[in-house]
């Protein structure tokens, strides 16, 4: 049995938006064979994000790497702030 499973994240960076999404995009483009599928825009200052897939552990998977890149970024991105 398959079901259709979906998140949908929004986010608020401030000035880190543009950054952010340009790293989340970049992860998105170069892995054509993830088992979600993945839509990532964005509005003014908010990222958004939709993820679909047929298993609950493919889901959880790409929203836990998701969620860890936008970390990654966003730490990177304070610590240029010296």
């Amino acid at each position: 049995m398959t079901l259709a499973l979906s998140a949908i994240l929004s986010i608020k960076t401030k000035e880190k938006t543009k950054a952010i999404f340009d790293s989340l995009s970049a992860d998105n483009r170069f892995y054509p064979e993830n088992p979600t599928k993945t839509k990532i825009s964005m509005k003014k200052n908010q990222i958004h994000i939709q993820i679909n897939a047929d298993e609950l552990a493919h889901l959880r998977a790409n929203l836990n790497s998701t969620l860890r890149l936008i970390q990654a970024s966003s730490d990177s991105l304070e610590s240029l702030r010296l």
